[in-house]
């Protein structure tokens, strides 16, 4: 529950607004007794220009019979009274064509000041409304043909909740590496694909003629019958990077195709499946120069990835060297996303999957259950769009692929299952997170999204992580400043008077950017007989109050919790303050301490 700052604030503009206001707070009491009638909160959206931004300007209607209705002489007086009575610059801009007043607010007002000044104009009885001048935007929702077949990002049942992201950031600034197949030329995809390299060494993997090389382009991964193993059947080429690829980071808005995850992204192809597959020694090299590392013989990358999708696995426990390079990555800063593997089995089996510092990613179908195939169990981190094709092929992924059987041949699209599938998803997500904050380490990416997963909307027997990824909600979770587990704490101990006046105590945070987190966790430790009694409320430094705990019969002894907050709409430094107090008779407390975990 938020409790309207501007009661506490402005002891003046609070008694303008009513008479009954007036009688209801006492002008020698900084802080309302929990008894004491207050006026009604004015919500965050009517005072917000865009989510997180105060609004500079007011459109205020009003009643048909308001002289101020006709009269921009009359506006104009009106707004200056209202600008008397709350201290804010209140000033009539112009008469809109629906006979409205556009008011202005000045510059950079804060959202408690706006509040003051929509309060005022409610109480009004001439006033029919007052509404924020909202900031508009073009909508997300790209022209791509194929965009309605991409139930993945966009479905409310089992989707990552992806367009809702894109009115934040659409991964510009940020390479992600797809270490898989390489690539075959898509005109859906080409605009965002820089260099890559060749990390095939064997020429009878590579089948392109030649070892390593800075070219990355995908010849067809065809094998006969028995060729990549007694009793493994014939395959067609696969396409697979491409497929990968698309899904981070295809053209959108272009009028064709499908959409990509992080469109402003860019793609570095890097080549290490061929025919049967890779070897480890060629992805090792390949994590460590993708993302910034050198590898003797080959040259300097100049597209330095800070996310690399490895849709790819193996069987047994994870190498101490495969390990290392994945270390390597990532204290480089870059995230390292993997598929948990089809096996339908416990991914704890499964390489890279099982290795340390990677995000481990299951598959989920259209109704939002584990798809059949996926791997689970603990190692899994989060859980992600893989499809299910058995039940439609509608049900799959579609993505860029090619037609060719086994050289390329012409462009097309079609759907694929598999944690392939879902790995490029948080990958993608990922991408998102980096160039909303450039800041955040692959750790800090890796808590956030588990953070800010939502539970699944079917079952998943196993273990499927945190849950389903929600790209929407961990952006803004980004946005708002991002989940770091940085820690700001007091322990100074401050008496609880028994039925008295709210008692504060503050924590000074500073060396933060931005806003406070979606979840910003708040502990709290106070010694109590009967903790029924108390009311805790958190406050912003704006003034703002969040409430953590409401008075109860609840006659059991102390506080000693994590409550979690949504402060996305906050500015993180400054001095924020825990209020406590006491509201009822023969019961007293310390709090002892509390933090800030941001």
């Amino acid at each position: 529950m938020r409790i309207s700052p501007e009661f506490r604030r402005k002891l003046i503009s609070v008694a303008a607004v009513s008479a009954a206001l007036l009688t209801a707070a006492p002008a020698s009491v900084a802080v309302a007794q929990e008894t004491a009638p207050r006026p009604a909160p004015v919500p965050a959206a009517q005072t917000e220009a865009a989510p997180g931004t105060p609004a500079e300007r007011l459109i205020v209607g009003y009643k048909s019979g308001a002289t101020e209705a006709k009269s921009d002489k009359a506006a104009a007086a009106d707004a200056a009274a209202k600008a008397e009575k709350t201290g804010e610059d209140v000033d009539f801009q112009r008469r809109l064509g629906t006979g409205a007043a556009l008011v202005d607010l000045g510059t950079d007002p804060a959202r408690a000041d706006v509040a003051d000044v929509v309060a005022q104009y409610q109480a009004d009885p001439q006033v029919a409304y007052v509404v924020p001048d909202r900031l508009n935007k073009p909508t997300a929702t790209p022209n791509d043909t194929d965009y309605g077949k991409q139930w993945d990002l966009f479905e409310s049942t089992a989707s990552m909740n992806v367009p809702a992201a894109w009115d934040t950031t659409t991964g510009s600034g940020v390479t992600v590496a797809v270490i898989d197949t390489g690539y075959v030329a898509h005109s859906d995809l080409a605009a965002n694909i820089v260099g890559g390299y060749d990390f095939i060494s064997d020429t009878a993997v590579s089948v392109d003629g030649n070892g390593r090389d800075s070219n990355p382009a995908d010849p067809g991964d065809w094998y006969n019958a028995g060729e990549c193993g007694a009793g493994i059947p014939a395959s067609d080429s696969s396409w697979h990077g491409t497929h990968v690829a698309g899904t981070i980071a295809a053209a959108t808005n272009n009028g064709k195709g499908i959409a990509g995850i992080a469109y402003g992204a860019k793609i570095s192809p890097v080549r290490v499946l061929g025919k049967c597959g890779g070897y480890d020694s060629d992805i090792i090299d390949a994590i460590t120069w993708a993302s910034g590392g050198t590898v003797s013989g080959v040259p300097a990358n100049t597209n330095v990835a800070k996310v690399i999708n490895m849709s790819l696995g193996g069987g047994g426990a994870c190498s101490s060297a495969t390990q290392s390079a994945i270390n390597g990555a990532v204290n480089r800063g870059t995230s390292v996303v993997v598929a948990a593997g089809n096996e339908n089995t416990n991914a704890s089996s499964s390489s890279p999957a099982n290795c340390n510092n990677v995000i481990t990613v299951a598959a989920t179908n259209r109704a939002g259950s584990r798809a059949s195939y996926s791997n689970y169990g603990s190692v899994v981190d989060i859980a992600a769009p893989g499809g299910e094709t058995r039940t439609s092929t509608a049900n799959g992924i579609l993505s860029t692929l090619n037609s060719g059987t086994k050289t390329p041949s012409s462009e097309n699209y079609d759907y694929y299952q598999g944690t392939s599938m879902a790995t490029p998803h948080v990958a993608g997500l990922a991408a998102l997170m980096k160039s909303a904050d450039s800041a955040l380490t692959p750790a800090q990416i890796e808590s956030a999204i588990k953070a800010n997963a939502r539970p699944l909307p079917g079952t998943c027997s196993g273990g499927c992580g945190a849950g389903l990824a929600d790209a929407a909600k961990t952006v803004q979770a980004v946005k708002g400043g991002s989940s770091t587990g940085t820690t700001f704490s007091s322990t100074t101990a401050v008496a609880i008077p028994d039925a008295g006046a709210a008692i504060e105590s503050p924590i000074s945070v500073t060396g933060r950017t931005g806003n406070a987190p979606s979840a910003l966790q708040v502990g709290v430790d106070i010694t109590h007989t009967y903790r029924g009694d108390l009311v805790i409320d958190l406050v912003a430094p704006d003034g703002s109050a969040y409430r953590l705990k409401s008075a109860s019969s609840d006659s059991a002894d102390n506080v000693n919790t994590t409550y979690t907050v949504n402060a996305s709409g906050e500015t993180a430094n400054g001095t924020w303050k825990l209020r406590v107090q006491d509201t009822a008779a023969q019961d007293t407390g310390t709090l002892n301490g509390w933090k800030l975990t941001f």
